[in-house]
């Protein structure tokens, strides 16, 4: 049954007061197949009551009743695996191979992370006189994007139960199914009444309530950098904590020494990650000026190879963008870079070939970029990558610093000591090197206008307690 018309609150599923209606289409064929009631105001009021009469009880939950919970939810996740990519292909677009391997592989990938932080983690320590005590911060209000949803959603919801936490969480009304499918698994995992409080909603009716709520002790939220800015003035007037992780553009710095067929081809798939619907992917990639050329031809033909069509069919590599508001902007930024001289090596605007329904684009590869131009500067949120040429190490650092944004940052070389070197001079929350994998107990977040706070591990869960000095307290 679709609890797409009710809100989950205090524990049980309701009506939402004087509801709005939204139609959830499906990107790859722009058809509707859900109608979602839109909160306001009043469901905020509702959710936020019952998170704080709850917050007593979960706060003074011992440890190992917190990481019991984090198991049950991580059990019944599990089992509902495949509901999970089913829900996540048909509300934003994600191929179904994909579905499976990256968007619903984040939910189990981040839960057993912070139950491993939270079987560890010193809640109390003694400084001389004074014990130090890390407490639940309060009442959270969660604001969730559309592009990694049930990511996004764990790594907010995971570390403010572990912390003794309870909260409101509002999920974007464009990828709403798999919010309500984990307000189920928490609901099966028999997590006390207003612990956790789902209310569906769009930002000016449910967002700015939650931001504004003077009961709301701390807003997470994910999203655009303009968005950001809107929740942070909102919040100002009640002084309440606000976790931002926001926009990016990320260089990612080919030095001289690279296998450059194998750094450019894995860099494409990098940018082309979730159709290129990610904040931290390199979407700028810097290559030595001689090599440009060399480096364009491999790109080309990695973008060409990628297969576009149905996101129920397992061969298809790259889906749609989430609506078509993305699309007109996405393609509107390709004809610019067009227009600002950067060299089209593949792509373009238009339909790509043999698609004739859903928000597709085309792979698109530009060449001979440089910083000034739109493309260089401004977020995409496509499957687009600007190359820009460099002449110098130092002149790839720049490059790579001169931009608003500071999420995060990749450098491949083939000596690792000057990978390390060339990584601790970018302004980036996040550096990799050569390609690792995902590390899930590595913090995430960024610098500069992409935001405050961190998430992931040990750090995400920090951002949910205040700190306590219990002065002459004494020695243990």
């Amino acid at each position: 049954m679709s609890h797409a018309a009710q809100f989950y609150i205090d524990g049980r599923w309701v009506e939402p007061a004087s509801p709005r209606w939204f139609d959830v289409v499906d990107p790859s064929t722009e058809a509707p197949f859900e109608r979602l009631a839109l909160g306001n105001a009043q469901d905020v009021d509702r959710a936020v009551a019952a998170a704080r009469r709850a917050f007593p009880a979960w706060s003074a939950t011992s440890v190992a009743e917190r990481v019991a919970m984090l198991r049950r939810v991580l059990a019944i996740y599990e089992r509902r695996y495949d509901e999970f990519a089913e829900a996540m292909r048909r509300e934003m677009g994600a191929p179904i191979a994909f579905a499976r391997s990256g968007q619903a592989a984040r939910g189990p990938a981040h839960l057993n992370a912070l139950i491993d932080v939270l079987e560890r983690f010193k809640f109390e320590e003694q400084r001389g006189n004074t014990r130090v005590v890390l407490e639940a911060i309060g009442v959270c209000g969660l604001i969730t994007p559309w592009n990694w949803p049930v990511n996004q959603i764990v790594v907010k919801l995971a570390p403010a139960l572990a912390a003794g936490c309870t909260m409101v969480l509002k999920p974007s009304e464009y990828s709403p199914l798999s919010a309500l499918l984990f307000a189920e698994v928490l609901d099966e995992a028999q997590l006390p009444a207003g612990v956790f409080n789902l209310v569906n909603g769009d930002g000016p009716g449910v967002g700015e309530a939650i931001a504004t709520h003077p009961d709301i002790d701390m807003v997470s939220f994910t999203g655009s950098t303009r968005a950001g800015v809107l929740v942070a003035q909102a919040a100002a007037p009640t002084v309440k904590r606000v976790a931002q992780e926001l926009g990016g553009k990320s260089a990612n710095i080919l030095l001289d020494d690279v296998d450059l067929e194998e750094a450019v081809k894995r860099g494409v798939a990098a940018c082309f990650t979730n159709s290129g619907q990610s904040c931290s992917i390199p979407t700028r990639m810097l290559v030595p000026r001689q090599l440009m050329n060399d480096a364009a031809q491999i790109a080309k033909r990695a973008a060409e190879s990628y297969r576009l069509g149905p996101t129920d069919d397992p061969s298809t590599q790259l889906g749609p963008l989430v609506n078509r508001n993305q699309l007109e902007r996405v393609q509107a930024l390709i004809q610019k870079g067009i227009d600002e001289g950067a060299r089209l090596v593949t792509g373009g605007t238009g339909v790509p070939a043999g698609i004739e329904k859903g928000y597709y684009v085309k792979p698109t590869i530009f060449a001979d970029v440089t910083p000034e131009m739109t493309i260089a500067r401004e977020e995409i949120f496509g499957p687009v990558l600007s190359m820009m040429p460099y002449d110098s190490e130092g002149e790839a650092i720049a490059i790579a610093n001169g931009t608003e944004y500071g999420l995060a940052a990749y450098v491949q070389s083939s000596d690792i000591a000057r990978a390390r070197k060339v990584g601790r001079a970018l302004r980036a929350g996040g550096v990799h090197l050569n390609y690792p994998p995902a590390d899930f107990h590595a913090p995430f977040g960024g610098y500069k206008r992409s935001g405050n706070g961190r998430e992931w591990g040990e750090a995400g869960l920090r951002e949910y307690l205040e700190t306590k000095a219990l002065v002459g307290y004494g020695a243990q």
